[in-house]
């Protein structure tokens, strides 16, 4: 199974970069020559992992950035999946054929940290003063540890409830008034399941079999995942996330597909949405940066509301999930400035702003949103506004700052296990135990 092999990858990974760091030297980059195009420009290479229609809006950000100025050109250069690229980085970090920028996701951000194969941008904040408060701090601080900034976050996104407003209307329900709480999901979900005779036509409510989405539901509650504030505060031990607030995540999960009102859609994002769009179900979680597609792509109006949670007075907020911008090392002093003034460029409000518009993922300058392109597309589509509520309204902690561990790969796939068993019967306690250890054991095997 590809989750499986995701698993051993990053741990893989992992044990690589550790040992490549113990084997080599400092940073080079002041012995590195910078490489230099036809026209005399430094070459800025720039791996990344986006593909389709965020491909095309991320070439146009480059061919923007490159016209802006003729001292550098950027490169970008697809690798595959993350988890492919980050397979290719670890060949080359640390040297002079090191990619000058590299995308890796968030749940790569220790790994990345830990591999010292990398220069934080906090480097050159400190140089030239630069005023990171433009950036949207629920955004920046998943990359910040001990107050050093190690990436620019870049095409970011979280969780949100995707729900059918004709679905909505038929069964009795205010479609401008969507569940926010466990209780109202379920009574939701309750009203909107349609079943005959032979099989259910219409179930209410679903959640893909992905870690990302329990360690969202847990941080929403104001959860940690592992012990030491998150790993925030030191090197995590030991899992956390089977606490109270874990249990209530599973016991909902549980409770709906006990009743009926839960639709198993597997691991399969498409599988997932092609659901909603056909109307098998009427409520899920998705992310944030698809809204718009579904919303263009469904035979009926699409609403989009926060994660629910079984307190409304107990909301903490949603985690960061996508991707962030990484600087190389081992190369030359002009290259990573030249990815640097890159960096910068993508971070001005226009540039987000055309960003958000065209992918759907968050704008990390929030001044963005003023932008009158911006204004018009939220008009078009209002559930993009609601995503960028939601983050706003989230509370700064360790709990929405987000777990920093290497073994997440691991992890997540224990959480996996643990979620589908509840379909066959394994009681939440057990179930949540199970993951917890796994985690812990994965934590003690060189996850620190």
């Amino acid at each position: 199974m590809k989750i499986h092999w995701k698993r051993s990858l990053l741990a893989g990974l992992l044990g690589s970069a550790l040992m490549l760091a113990g084997c080599t030297g400092g940073d080079k980059e002041t012995q590195a020559e910078p490489a230099k195009t036809r026209d005399g420009k430094v070459e800025v290479t720039f791996w990344h992992a986006m593909s389709g229609d965020a491909e095309t809006a991320l070439k146009d950000q480059v061919e923007d950035f490159n016209a802006s100025q003729d001292k550098y050109e950027v490169k970008p250069i697809f690798q595959g999946t993350y988890e492919e690229a980050l397979t290719k980085f670890n060949t080359v970090a640390g040297t002079k054929d090191a990619p000058a920028i590299m995308q890796t996701f968030e749940v790569g951000t220790k790994y990345m940290i830990d591999s010292e194969k990398i220069t934080p941008v906090q480097e050159f904040i400190d140089k030239e003063d630069y005023d990171t408060s433009q950036w949207e701090k629920n955004i920046s601080n998943y990359y910040q540890v001990d107050g050093k900034q190690y990436s620019m976050p870049f095409n970011s996104s979280t969780p949100i409830l995707v729900y059918n407003k004709d679905a909505f209307k038929k069964a009795g329900l205010d479609p401008e008034k969507p569940p926010r709480t466990y209780d109202e999901l379920k009574k939701a979900a309750k009203a909107l399941t349609i079943k005959d005779q032979k099989a259910t036509k219409q179930y209410g409510f679903s959640i893909l079999n992905y870690g990302w989405f329990f360690e969202e539901l847990v941080a929403a509650q104001g959860g940690l995942y592992v012990d030491h504030d998150n790993g925030r505060g030191g090197n995590a031990k030991k899992a956390v996330f089977d606490g109270e607030e874990g249990k209530n995540a599973f016991k909902l999960i549980k409770d709906m597909y006990d009743d009926g009102t839960f639709m198993n859609v597997g691991q399969n994002w498409d599988d997932m949405r092609a659901a909603f769009q056909s109307g098998k179900i009427a409520m899920f979680l998705d992310s944030s940066a698809g809204i718009r597609t579904l919303a263009d792509n469904s035979p009926f109006e699409v609403g989009a509301s926060y994660l629910p949670v079984p307190d409304e007075g107990k909301r903490e907020g949603v985690i960061i999930g996508g991707a962030s911008l990484w600087m190389g090392s081992g190369i030359s002093a002009d290259t990573k400035q030249g990815a640097w003034e890159f960096m910068k460029y993508v971070a001005t409000s226009k540039a987000q702003a055309k960003w958000h518009v065209a992918t759907g993922y968050f704008a990390i300058n929030p001044e963005a949103y003023d932008e009158q392109v911006v204004k018009d597309m939220w008009a078009k589509y209002p559930q993009l506004k609601v995503t960028v509520d939601q983050l706003h309204d989230t509370k700064p902690s360790p709990a929405t700052q987000g777990a920093l561990i290497s073994s997440f790969p691991q992890s997540r796939q224990s959480v996996v296990s643990a979620m589908e068993s509840l379909y066959q019967g394994t009681k939440v306690k057990d179930a949540l135990e199970r993951a917890a250890d796994e985690t812990t054991k994965a934590l003690g095997e060189g996850g620190k």
